[in-house]
């Protein structure tokens, strides 16, 4: 036995001689934050959402979690999933587009980077769309954007608030103008929901970037984000080289841009469906309410809008 052996063992042993037990804790029990350290247990931390407890930071959840937080239980119904993305340019980098798709859909159970229904919103239909960043960083192909015209189309039909959920790097080069197209695609959906008079709330979550951002994710009625979410076009080193100066720290962050009113308001995401709830019952007519509405005098009343869900007349 090496001398450094022998130092390990007897670090090993307690004062009566005797090992030490090493304490085991099961996999995934506990989680550690990615910006304080804290350790959670995982059944709490999933319970808020992923926010951590002690300071609030927001990890990343996906498009399953996403429709189980939002829409009420037994309500869901998908629209659209028998699309599946091809490769019409037979793209190939270090990996072949159609084998890097198959890649992706064994490991997300997901045929893209999408997923689109209808469900009820705290009792209210909604039509909602969630972006999976697994699938290939959330990019935006044809199938990403012919899901979400078409549920924009069928929320319009069906005279729907539409909600759609932003968590993308962009367009996705393996399909080149074909991805592109549907930046104008879903823009000219969303326009036409807002000629019918419909609300449509995108909710801009980490990371929201690329083309996704320079259309649909800033074209709704009122624009929500969760705290701390990268929000942008262009990369930060990208605008550095050109500008060939230094950006502030919170350089496209959801902060940065709620100062410069890009963003309508941060909204924690255990707040969440409750706002979105009272946004709906307030701005969004029914087609109940549009046929029994009446008319009735203006009142000077003001609505305070507050992130925990409760409304309060002033």
């Amino acid at each position: 036995m090496s001398l450094f052996d022998w130092f390990a063992d007897r670090r090993k042993l307690n004062s009566i001689g005797q090992k030490q037990q090493e304490r085991e804790i099961a996999e995934g029990l506990w989680t550690k934050c990615e910006s304080c350290g804290v350790l959670t247990y995982s059944k709490d931390l999933a319970a808020n959402h992923m926010v951590c407890p002690e300071c609030g930071h927001h990890g990343r959840i996906f498009s399953d979690d996403r429709i189980q937080h939002l829409i009420d239980r037994e309500t869901w119904q998908r629209l659209n999933s028998h699309l599946r993305p091809t490769d019409p340019l037979g793209f190939c980098d270090r990996k072949a587009y159609r084998d890097r798709l198959s890649d992706y859909q064994n490991k997300t159970q997901l045929n893209d980077a999408i997923q689109t229904g209808f469900g009820d919103l705290d009792g209210l239909p909604v039509a909602l769309g969630v972006m999976d960043f697994r699938f290939m960083g959330g990019s935006m192909g044809s199938v990403v954007g012919e899901t979400l015209t078409r549920l924009i189309e069928a929320g319009t039909a069906a005279r729907r608030p539409v909600i759609i959920v932003c968590a993308s790097g962009g367009a996705r080069m393996q399909e080149g103008m074909l991805s592109l197209m549907q930046m104008a695609k879903i823009s000219g959906a969303l326009q036409r929901h807002r000629q019918a008079q419909l609300l449509y709330i995108p909710i801009l979550t980490h990371p929201t970037t690329g083309g996704v951002t320079a259309s649909f994710a800033m074209l709704g009625d009122i624009i929500l984000a969760e705290p701390k979410a990268t929000i942008g076009f262009a990369g930060r080193r990208v605008i550095e080289q050109t500008l060939r100066q230094k950006l502030p720290d919170d350089f496209q962050s959801a902060e940065d841009l709620l100062n410069h009113g890009f963003v309508d308001a941060i909204v924690p995401r255990p707040q969440l469906k409750g706002l979105l709830a009272q946004l709906i019952r307030l701005h969004h007519r029914s087609p109940e309410r549009e046929h029994h509405r009446v008319a009735r005098p203006l009142t000077n009343d003001v609505i305070a809008l507050d992130v925990s869900g409760s409304s309060e007349s002033t």
